[in-house]
């Protein structure tokens, strides 16, 4: 899954589209994407993942951003060329080792519809990492009891299983829902571990110096821990094995993310925007003009130095070293 991990620029549309467990929660019109493509009215879509921006006139020009790349996010009242006022978000995120900042500005003054929903879902998607991340040591049992999720059912529930993650093991209970595998010791609940099925990249049965043991594999975005559990007898091991891989089946097709938001105001909607009636030219994105750059953080919002420009006619800021005015402008560059 990479829609809430990754900041993709200009994909395809089959990438705009919506992944199992993905919905719309609002949908903003008349919003500017004012750092890479200012003066173009575009849509922004918020997501329980992520959130997405494409020009109205030309979707092709698009981005995705997933909320688990948001370093900080808020919202200003800001001034217009025509002498009003309107709201702007700064979204500050963190991709593969780069800093990328993003400024969307509502073109409409008069609407009363900020970002509080995107912030909103922001919010809720950072409080409810526990569907997606394997938590250690967690107050997730109470008396011995699990502290069920939203939308968390209890599968089945196994006594006297050994976690094998020491040298010497510890007997525990072993929890089975429809989100997760827990397992806490008997002597100590603090002890314990919350695997999301959305983390899982294997269940197996592997011989040990144990005996048969249950093992669990994390993926790599989840460290990829290695646990192991031994059921006694072999037939419950067996039927653990089974029941847990198909509970991951199961999700992996209709995954719930914990992302959970109701928005105060519903206002219409309008025509949506199907790229497919569009006839592009579908060029290599190798070939295409360097977005990335539009989007680098400078470390503040302080301006450069302004000067005359005799090829626009107006004052602007200088362009960053090794850019100029006329790469700016092109998409496709003409070398």
């Amino acid at each position: 899954m990479w829609q809430d991990k990754e900041i993709r620029f200009d994909v395809f549309y089959n990438q705009m589209q919506l992944r199992a467990g993905e919905m719309v929660v609002d949908k903003l019109d008349l919003i500017e994407d004012t750092k890479g493509n200012s003066g173009d009215n575009g849509r922004l879509i918020v997501t329980n993942l992520r959130i997405l921006w494409h020009s109205l006139s030309l979707p092709r020009i698009n981005l995705s951003i997933g909320f688990n790349t948001f370093v900080t996010i808020n919202s200003k009242t800001v001034s217009t060329i025509k002498g009003g006022y309107t709201q702007a978000l700064h979204i500050l995120t963190s991709f593969r080792n780069s800093q990328y900042e993003f400024i969307f500005t509502n073109l409409d003054s008069k609407s009363t519809r900020h970002y509080t929903s995107v912030i909103g879902v922001y919010r809720a998607y950072t409080s409810s990492k526990i569907y997606r991340e394997i938590k250690l040591r967690s107050g997730i049992i109470n008396e011995n009891r699990l502290t069920l999720l939203p939308h968390e059912k209890v599968q089945s529930s196994s006594p006297d299983v050994w976690n094998l993650s020491v040298e010497q093991g510890n007997v525990g209970t072993l929890i089975v829902t429809n989100i997760r595998l827990v397992w806490f010791a008997d002597m100590n609940n603090q002890f314990n571990v919350s695997i999301p099925y959305l983390s899982i990249a294997s269940v197996t049965i592997r011989n040990s110096k144990f005996g048969p043991t249950l093992v669990v594999l994390s993926d790599e975005n989840n460290g990829g821990y290695i646990l192991g559990f031994r059921i006694n007898p072999i037939q419950k091991l067996n039927t653990l094995h089974k029941e847990i891989n198909i509970l991951v089946t199961a999700y992996n097709k209709s995954p719930i993310f914990g992302v959970d938001y109701t928005l105060e105001y519903q206002g219409p909607m309008e025509e949506e925007i199907h790229p497919e009636r569009f006839n592009e030219i579908q060029d290599n994105q190798a070939d295409i003009s360097d977005v990335f750059g539009y989007y680098f953080f400078e470390g503040g919002f302080t301006q450069r130095k302004a000067n005359f420009s005799n090829y626009l006619g107006l004052a602007i800021e200088d362009p960053r070293e090794g850019s100029t005015l006329q790469n700016l402008w092109e998409l496709v560059p003409s070398t």
